[in-house]
């Protein structure tokens, strides 16, 4: 579990999070959304350490990240698993070899245990067919489960994801939140994804914190989105015609009950 308590953050005096406490369960697909601007990516930032917020709490199963020494940071570090953007392989190295970076740096493993461990997440990704091949050689959304398999490969507590879906068409989008989700709950890890993705909101929203100019607006479920009274919410989640339309079936169900 990952808690945030009354989370400032501020840039040449301009308040960009504002008082932001919220709770990300163990177990669960947890999303932060909000418009570009919002500050979801600076709250993302805050709280893996890339940022340092002005005042407030960041708590790690209870230990406040914001004030470790340095031994005990390096050791929380290694608890975490991150998947960026962009997938930020390594273009000089072969798929397992990428998988295998975060064990060379930090795992007391031997060789032979190392490619045996990377091999296994590879294959909890469908990709073993794939541990010779280079980043250039295989699909965007392959380069993704490569991250996924990478993040994953020390075992982590704590899964961090930055827009994972960016880039990818559709269906290819579902098959990395499926994968990012059924590991979630293998693992029983602290996932937290920052998404414009609605599809990944509705699919696996298990917790949903949504910001809305640097203060929490919401939070709930995925249950909860069709019946939620917010306006700024309702605004940003319905505001492409696919999801009118299920809100209106959702309405017109309700109103027959």
């Amino acid at each position: 579990m990952i808690e945030i308590k009354s989370l400032y953050k501020s840039f040449e005096d301009k308040d960009v999070l504002k008082d932001i406490n919220f709770r990300f369960d163990e177990g669960k697909t947890n999303l932060i959304i909000g418009q570009s601007g919002s500050g979801k990516t600076v709250l993302m930032k805050c709280i893996v350490g890339l940022l340092r917020p002005e005042r407030g709490e960041v708590l790690y199963d209870g230990r406040n990240f914001l004030t470790m020494k340095k031994k005990e940071l390096n050791g929380l570090r290694r608890e975490m698993g991150m998947i960026f953007q962009s997938a930020a392989l390594f273009d000089s190295l072969n798929v397992l070899e990428n998988v295998m970076f975060p064990l060379d740096m930090f795992s007391n493993k031997n060789y032979k245990e190392r490619v045996k461990r990377a091999q296994f997440c590879l294959d909890r990704v469908n990709l073993i067919e794939a541990q010779n091949k280079y980043p250039s050689e295989i699909s965007g959304g392959m380069q993704k489960r490569v991250a996924i398999a990478r993040a994953i490969a020390l075992n982590p507590q704590y899964l961090f994801c930055d827009e994972p879906n960016s880039g990818l068409d559709p269906k290819t989008s579902l098959v990395i939140d499926e994968l990012i989700h059924n590991i979630t709950k293998e693992y029983n890890i602290t996932t937290i994804i920052n998404t414009h993705d609605m599809n990944s909101v509705i699919g696996i929203g298990e917790s949903i914190l949504f910001i809305c100019d640097g203060k929490k607006e919401w939070e709930g479920t995925k249950d909860d989105v069709f019946t939620a009274q917010d306006k700024k919410f309702n605004d940003f989640i319905f505001a492409s015609d696919l999801l009118k339309k299920v809100k209106k079936e959702e309405d017109r169900e309700i109103a027959e009950q």
